[in-house]
């Protein structure tokens, strides 16, 4: 039987860091672009309350991504692609991975690794913090 169980970086990531990266992205379509929640929601799949909470800061904001330096060029650049029209999938979701895997080096996600698994010792695991962000493809 296994004492730990098994939570990759990744499931704890869809909890925290892709809202944080979607708020990010819903706020800038808004506020900088000039699309409407509604629009967003369709861009975004997810709702038009969503999108809502996220321009109000009132949803996906678990993890703070306003100040990482890392992470507002890769959402720029995600929200480019996507205000360009058709853009290819492949560059985004890379582009989508740079910036998880950009949260995951500055050690932000953590504590939600910590509160996912009971027995998980933070100053056992460096995986998140000693692997290498993924170049563009």
């Amino acid at each position: 039987m296994v004492n730990n169980p098994l939570i990759m970086p990744c499931e704890v990531a869809v909890k925290s860091v892709v809202p944080a990266v979607k708020a990010l992205m819903a706020q800038e379509l808004v506020e900088k672009h000039g699309l409407k929640q509604d629009q967003v929601a369709e861009i975004l799949g997810i709702s038009q309350s969503a999108v809502s909470k996220y321009t109000c800061k009132v949803r996906g904001y678990a993890i703070r991504l306003d100040d990482v330096g890392e992470i507002q060029p890769l959402v720029g650049k995600m929200v480019t692609l996507i205000m360009n029209g058709v853009y290819d999938r492949t560059e985004f979701l890379s582009c989508f991975c740079q910036t998880c895997m950009a949260v995951r080096k500055t050690g932000l996600m953590c504590q939600f690794c910590q509160k996912s698994n009971h027995t998980f010792k933070m100053e056992q695991c460096d995986f998140c913090l000693a692997s290498k962000v993924p170049k563009e493809m």
